[in-house]
């Protein structure tokens, strides 16, 4: 594999977030005084070595232009679909003829708008020489219960589960053709990791912060709002 492989990020940002309760995407909703896309993607541009960063949005988005990264020059745009996979795969498509075979691309969620500049950087050097890739994210400390029709079913082994953060970076051939054949098949798959796993790889994790918090629920704003405060004086 190429030792000078670009960087790529891609930014599925196609969704409406309807569990915030919003009248308007959760991506442009303001925290700390900007949407929360901005914080997100000021904070991957931040990463050096990023070639630029590929934007998945709705096709009748009226809020993207009025977003100041927007206008950046190592920011570009398209379409995406109506499930995560669909955008992503719609990004991957676009950078066809920028991205080679062998380049990484990193997949990050909009609304994780306190991921930091050091986890992508760590992402970045810890699996670069890595012939699958891998993903951020945490071991889980909680315990986990198997529930059917509210009943509880058994415990599951939490040494041996971790949750899924991102950014989640893969090889851009191995990443589109594995997103291609889910959807040949009719899978639905979650986040990438998935779709390499169903091509029988076997990605890697990469322990990430527990503060790189995704937007769900409207009393996540008042914490990311924290968290990037917080950041702000490490």
């Amino acid at each position: 594999m190429s030792t000078d492989a670009r960087f790529w990020i891609v930014v599925p940002a196609a969704g409406v977030g309807k569990r915030v309760g919003a009248d308007i995407p959760k991506q442009y909703l303001d925290v700390a005084g900007k949407p929360v896309l901005q914080h997100t993607l000021e904070r991957l541009l931040s990463v050096r070595r990023v070639t630029a960063v590929m934007v998945a949005l709705g096709a009748n988005d009226e809020f993207w232009p009025e977003l100041p990264c927007s206008r950046e020059p190592r920011v570009l745009a398209t379409t995406g679909g109506r499930e995560r996979a669909d955008s992503v795969l719609s990004a991957l498509t676009a950078l066809a003829g920028r991205a080679a075979d062998g380049d990484w691309v990193l997949v990050h969620d909009a609304a994780r708008l306190c991921v930091t500049r050091d986890d992508v950087e760590r992402l970045m050097e810890t699996l670069e020489d890595d012939p699958v890739g891998g993903i951020l994210a945490l071991p889980v400390t909680d315990t986990l219960k198997t529930v059917e029709n509210g009943t509880i079913q058994g415990s599951a082994d939490r040494s041996r589960v971790w949750r899924a953060l991102t950014p989640q970076m893969f090889r851009y051939r191995a990443l589109k053709e594995a997103l291609e054949a889910a959807a040949r098949r009719g899978l639905t798959v979650t986040d990438e990791a998935s779709a390499l796993e169903l091509a029988g790889l076997s990605p890697r994790v990469v322990e990430g912060r527990p503060d790189n918090i995704k937007i769900t629920r409207p009393e996540d704003l008042p914490l990311a709002a924290f968290y990037l405060e917080r950041q702000c004086f490490e």
